[in-house]
Formats: structure tokens, C-alpha cells, sequence
């Protein structure tokens, strides 16, 4: 009987514990998710990177001709390159140039060709010079980063605004260039690493400096511009010596012309009065 008794309360508490590990727990409270955090939109370029050209080389330049040459449209370009020996400054300066750059916005021949008939035959040395420096930024300008520039854009030619203004607009996909003579576009990406961007445009950036047409001030009278005047007067007054000179010589002339026909006369009449008195 104790034993049973025993037997009865030590399952108890193995009793208790299965019922208290089998019975429910309290549902918890639901937790709010938290609020995604806003993430800001990715800037987005206002230039796009354009066009690459398929005959880009993959290497880096060490000379300008054979890029433009494989791009097989820009022969005017590189005739005027050579000619003013700006192509050889070029080169020079992408070897040498630990930083910076050079961008160069290049016509094609079709943009040469749209030209007034004669145009760079017209135009001296310094003004070849001139243009093919208009057409070259010192500070190399990736495809999309156009938008950056500050205009007037500075370029190897100068940075007047009266004189050599360039203007970048860079909006959406296109990017384009006003010289206050011409307005062009960037057509495509010649060639671009991080040192040099060749840009392919449609048009040649004519100078304003080229059509100026400045009026000379009037010349204050000096001693040299009366000379002619001078020596006009000096030689009228010769003129006038000269005759007086001539007029007293034909006057001494009729004198002694009158003199002598005077004396003959009265030589005949002494001749005269003697025959009667012989």
C-alpha cells in the first residue's frame, strides 16, 4: 500500500512537467517591420557617353595621325596638323604629361568641304595656326562630363569672349558647341582614354575673331601727310620763280634788242647829216 502510495506521487511531478512543457505558450506581441530606409536615386548624367567610333584603337596614343588616319574621314584635318606643326606639340605633350590632357573636337573632311569655296586658302599662316588651336582644349573632357565645362570654354587659342568665345551645351543626349559664327554637334566619340578625348564633329569651329570687322581710328594730320601739299606748293612757287626768272630774261632781252636797234638808228642818222654836209 505504501508503495503504490509512493508510485502515485512520484508521478506527479513527471506528470506535472509534461503537462506544463505540452501546454501552449502565450502568443507574443505582432512587431512592427521596420520602415525601409529611402535610398536617394542615382544621379544621372546629363551627357550620356556617346557613341564610341568602331575603328577606336584600344591603346594608348603616341600619335595623333594614325588614330584620326584609322578613322579614315578627318585627311583635312590632319593636313592642317602637320602643316602648322601643332600634331608634333601634340604628340610631345601626351608622352611627356604626367596629368591633365587634351581634348581635340575634330571636323570631318565632309565639314571641311561645307566650307566658302577657297576659305583656307584665304587665311595666313597665323590664322591656319589659330584655327586648328580653336578646335583643341589644354584639359581632357570624358564623353559624359561636358556638362561640367564653364563657358566660355577655354582653349589653346585663348579664352576671349570677344574675340574667341566658345560655348558647350550639354543637354540630354546631345552636346553641342557655338562659336558666335557656327553652331555644331558632337557627333561620336573618336577616341578617349584618360589623357586624350577625340571628339568627331559635324562642323569647323570658325573663329568670331575671323569676321571681326573692326574699324581703324582716322589718322591725326601729321607733317608727313602735308609733305605732298608741301611739295606741291614748293614746286608752284618754283614754277613761279622760274617764270618771273624767264620773263626778267626775256625783258633784258627786249631791252637790249630796243638798245641796239636805238643806236642803229641813231648811227644811220649821223651817217646822214654827213653826206649832206660833205
Amino acid at each position: 500500500m505504501k508503495q503504490a502510495t509512493l508510485f502515485s506521487f512520484s508521478l506527479f511531478p513527471l506528470l506535472s512537467s509534461t503537462t506544463m512543457a505540452t501546454s501552449p505558450a502565450p502568443a507574443a506581441a505582432p512587431k512592427t517591420p521596420p520602415t525601409p530606409k529611402a535610398t536617394a536615386p542615382s544621379p544621372k548624367p546629363l551627357v550620356p557617353t556617346l557613341p564610341q567610333s568602331p575603328d577606336s584603337p584600344d591603346s594608348v596614343p603616341d600619335d595623333i595621325t594614325r588614330i584620326l588616319k584609322k578613322a579614315k574621314m578627318f585627311s583635312v584635318l590632319i593636313r592642317l596638323l602637320k602643316t602648322t606643326e601643332i600634331m608634333n606639340n601634340i604628340n610631345s605633350q601626351l608622352i611627356t604629361a604626367k596629368s591633365g590632357g587634351i581634348t581635340i573636337l575634330a571636323p570631318d573632311d565632309s565639314a571641311f568641304s561645307n566650307l566658302k569655296a577657297g576659305f583656307l586658302n584665304s587665311l595666313n599662316e597665323g590664322q591656319k595656326i589659330e584655327l586648328v588651336q580653336f578646335h583643341i582644349l589644354p584639359e581632357f573632357v570624358s564623353s559624359s562630363n561636358f556638362d561640367s565645362l564653364s563657358n566660355p570654354v577655354q582653349t589653346v587659342a585663348g579664352k576671349d569672349p570677344a574675340r574667341l568665345p566658345l560655348n558647350v551645351n550639354a543637354l540630354g543626349n546631345s552636346v553641342n558647341i557655338s562659336t558666335g559664327v557656327v553652331n555644331a554637334t558632337i557627333l561620336g566619340v573618336v577616341y578617349s582614354d584618360n589623357k586624350l578625348g577625340i571628339y568627331h564633329v559635324d562642323k569647323v569651329l570658325l573663329p568670331l575673331d575671323f569676321f571681326l570687322t573692326n574699324k581703324a581710328p582716322a589718322l591725326a594730320p601729321t607733317t608727313l601727310a602735308k609733305a605732298p601739299k608741301a611739295a606741291k606748293q614748293n614746286s608752284s612757287e618754283g614754277d613761279q620763280e622760274e617764270t618771273d626768272q624767264n620773263h626778267n630774261k626775256s625783258g633784258a632781252v627786249s631791252l637790249v634788242s630796243l638798245g641796239g636797234a636805238m643806236l642803229m638808228s641813231i648811227g644811220i642818222a649821223l651817217v646822214t647829216v654827213a653826206t649832206m654836209w660833205s
